[in-house]
């Protein structure tokens, strides 16, 4: 494969997980006039991630092991088309129930696709190019906050959320016709087994590198799936200006990704470190300080330039702990990302219903606190430094 071609294949992949990761997270935005219009209450509408969550956290593991050997750019292929359809479905949906259904494919699209897309840039480009191609490659995450999200509360506001949610059915779409041209064909030799992957997350460093994940996803998640009514509440934002506030924070993520990921790239621990405890700072000091929409939206951008390194900077320890099983590590990455993006709506819902939403920002920073106390005790892996 020429270099030219193999860039672009990685582009077309940095745009299935922009459009994965947007379709999973549009609600964020949309929470308000979903929950009104379904007549559930905000902690209940939270459920839409939860849901989607949870379906993603069993469909990243099993896909590898389930595909086989199959030709991997046909897998992406279905699971963008099953993606469309989970969008399409959540945009009618009449009652929350279909709703929900909706966002079962969703989850099953998106665990696919990243499942299998975090490892591809190693077959892309060649392998000098590897680091800043997987930056490519989950840079779609980033950029997901700054024009998926923004853009879906924009189109929510101006249309309706079923406009934002259809919209994002018809960019998969065309997402996947990139894919089926653009990437070369992608065999495998050996196919991923269960015994290989679960005697995987065994391995010392692996297991310490989920279990940051899950502290800093679930951590974040807690807080940010309320994050507009947070800055409703406690900022006394405007439902106009939540957009541009997401918007902001989308762009610091941006830059949090690539920043991550050079940082990531040296050491993985030192990045971590630095990322966890920014975000339990930004995160525990929302309550106090974020009174104003200027003060919120100074800490929104803070929050979002240390989550915007998460990604990038915990698949480059799992991948640098396990070299010889990239795509099985990949596939308890997304599983485990995904549990933790349920467990966190799912605990910050519960204590939104029940002691109210400021309560999110608490629980959020514990729990990224434990990421930090994590990776204090964690074993070194990769990099210049480790």
């Amino acid at each position: 494969m020429s270099p030219g071609r193999g860039w672009a294949a990685v582009a077309a992949v940095a745009a299935a997980t922009f459009t994965v990761v947007t379709s999973e997270m549009l609600p964020v935005g949309l929470l308000t006039p979903i929950s009104g219009d379904l007549a559930v209450s905000e902690g209940v509408a939270g459920l839409t991630l939860t849901g989607t969550g949870l379906v993603g956290a069993v469909a990243g593991p099993l896909v590898p092991l389930l595909v086989g050997r199959t030709d991997r750019r046909t897998v992406l292929c279905a699971f963008m088309l099953v993606l469309t359809l989970g969008n399409l479905l959540t945009a009618w949906a009449p009652h929350f129930a279909v709703m929900m259904a909706g966002r079962v494919l969703v989850g099953v699209g998106m665990g696919g696709v990243w499942a299998l897309a975090a490892s591809l840039a190693p077959r892309l480009v060649p392998a000098a190019a590897v680091g800043a191609a997987t930056s490519v490659v989950f840079s779609g995450v980033a950029v997901a906050s700054v024009l998926g999200v923004p853009a879906g509360t924009y189109v929510g506001e101006a249309a309706g959320w079923r406009v934002a949610l259809a919209t994002a059915g018809l960019l998969a779409l065309v997402v996947t016709i990139a894919l089926a041209v653009l990437l070369p064909r992608l065999p495998v030799d050996q196919a991923v087994r269960l015994g290989g992957m679960a005697s995987l997350s065994r391995e010392p460093a692996v297991r310490t590198g989920l279990v940051v994940l899950a502290f800093l996803i679930a951590g974040h998640f807690a807080a940010y799936t309320y994050v507009r009514p947070v800055l409703e509440k406690v900022s006394g934002a405007e439902p106009a200006v939540i957009g541009a506030l997401l918007l902001a924070y989308g762009v610091a993520g941006v830059v949090g990704n690539f920043v991550g990921a050079a940082g990531a790239g040296r050491s993985p621990r030192a990045t971590l470190l630095v990322i966890s405890a920014v975000l339990a700072a930004a995160v525990l000091l929302f309550p106090g300080l974020g009174t104003s929409v200027t003060a919120g939206a100074a800490l929104l951008v803070v929050w979002g330039l240390a989550y915007g390194g998460v990604s990038v900077s915990t698949q480059t320890w799992l991948l640098a702990a396990a070299p010889h099983a990239r795509e099985a590590a990949s596939g308890l990455f997304v599983g485990v990302f995904n549990a933790s993006i349920a467990l966190g709506a799912a605990l910050g819902g519960r204590v939104a219903d029940g002691l109210g939403v400021t309560s999110v920002l608490w629980v959020g920073g514990v729990l990224a606190v434990g990421a930090l106390v994590a990776t204090l005790f964690a074993p070194r892996v990769g990099g210049a430094s480790g």
